[in-house]
């Protein structure tokens, strides 16, 4: 398996739409709507092609668990992924502030 890896740096490398459904299972009609709501992170190049951070294969693991252990539609997994990013947040907060960090 061979997957299409464009490396500037660490922080942008990018997987082109092929690779990155090859990574997540992904149908690419699926990731391309996930990214038109928004549950997805993308940028297009020139050539209108989609490129995806690394990051983002995790994401998309993160939607298809959501997905078929509480049956959401794409509306709710938003708001449920918008939901557990917040309560992280705040854990991490509360965390630094008990110990002083």
């Amino acid at each position: 398996m061979t997957y299409a890896l464009v490396r500037r740096t660490a922080v942008d490398a990018a997987m082109d739409l092929d690779s990155f459904v090859r990574a997540t299972g992904l149908h690419p009609d699926l990731a391309r709507r996930l990214v038109a709501l928004g549950l997805l992170e993308a940028r297009l190049d020139a050539a209108g092609r989609l490129w995806f951070p690394l990051s983002q294969v995790a994401a998309a693991g993160r939607i298809q668990r959501l997905r078929a252990g509480f049956s959401l539609n794409y509306a709710a997994l938003g708001l449920v992924i918008e939901l557990l990013d917040h309560i992280a947040e705040l854990e991490t907060a509360l965390r630094n502030q008990r110990t002083g960090g």
